[in-house]
């Protein structure tokens, strides 16, 4: 379980933090939900693009896998838990053509977007 965990952080710290720009398949971009933080990438599949997000609640938590496979025009969203009465943590991503964009939603004054781009 430990060399699992520190595989895990150690492709966390590998992986460069979100911001736009495009993504090669495979490459891991950062990704920060309040306090979970982790990773997103994606493969070009026959079915669409499979997008995979590992993330973990701090250093010490368990790490969590999200996989959607996305086709033109879809769209998946993963949201966290916060404290009660704090907005919610959560990214949607969604893919238009070959191009993947990963928005950070909350607060209107927090919103970040990136492109993420074959």
């Amino acid at each position: 379980m430990i060399n699992l965990i520190s595989g895990v952080a150690a492709f966390f710290l590998a992986a460069s933090p979100l911001r736009a720009a495009e993504l090669s398949i495979m490459v891991g971009e950062s990704i920060d939900l309040g306090g979970f933080r982790g990773v997103l990438h994606y493969t070009d599949e026959n079915d669409g693009y499979r997008v995979i997000a590992t993330i973990a609640d701090g250093e010490a938590g368990l790490p969590v896998r999200f996989s959607a496979t996305l086709a033109d025009g879809q769209s998946a969203t993963i949201s966290v838990p916060r404290k009660l009465g704090e907005p919610e943590q959560s990214l949607e991503i969604s893919r238009s053509g070959d191009t993947l964009t990963v928005t950070e939603l909350g607060s209107v004054s927090n919103q970040r977007t990136g492109a993420l781009a074959e």
